[in-house]
């Protein structure tokens, strides 16, 4: 284990795909882990609801 020592973790960069992006997130004192932050983008269209045809 680590002694009392400053906190430190090697940057990550940040990951890209085509929906998804991954941050990493800022050491926070007294947590056990970092952890990452995860962002969706949309990729389904909303189309606004119109009532159909009466037959």
């Amino acid at each position: 284990m680590s002694a009392g020592g400053p906190k430190t973790r090697p940057q990550v960069p940040e990951g890209k795909s085509r929906f998804l992006t991954t941050t990493q997130k800022t050491i926070v004192e007294g947590a056990f882990h970092v952890g990452y932050t995860t962002t969706w983008e949309s990729f389904q269209k909303e189309v606004p609801y119109s009532t159909p045809k009466k037959p």
